[in-house]
């Protein structure tokens, strides 16, 4: 539930203010903030999602399966802008708000959740 709330309130943040990762980077704004308000959008549904999980723990691991991995798809793509000087080392705030804080959360359900999505799949193949 709190990670539905958490990334409903990041994205509506990130729609309203565009511009704030480039100017917390010190990182000249962008020409086109409509594609990081539309990452924002993203991030909220991704929010409605984890309320999902939140409501049928039982059923959602594929959802949170889909949430972790983007959690660390992003750091990985971000990583490689602040390794290849392209992106500033500040920007890391971007990952350490929407990503690393969820990883062991995350990683917990997924553990905790996986005989349950199992059992449910092979109840399907039957």
């Amino acid at each position: 539930m709190i990670a539905g709330f958490y990334n409903i309130a990041w994205g509506l943040y990130s729609v309203l203010d565009p511009q704030w990762l480039f100017r917390f980077a010190h990182m000249p704004s962008i020409n086109y903030p409509q594609i990081f308000a539309c990452l924002g959008m993203v991030v909220g549904v991704y929010g409605v999602m984890y309320w999902e999980v939140a409501r049928r723990p039982e059923r959602s691991w594929l959802i949170a399966a889909v949430g972790m991995l983007g959690k660390v798809l992003g750091p990985i793509g971000l990583a490689q802008l602040i390794l290849s000087h392209t992106w500033p080392v500040r920007s890391i705030i971007l990952c350490v708000t929407n990503d690393f804080i969820w990883w062991i959360p995350f990683a917990i359900y997924l553990r905790d959740a996986w005989p349950l999505f199992v059992a449910d799949l092979r109840r399907v193949g039957e």
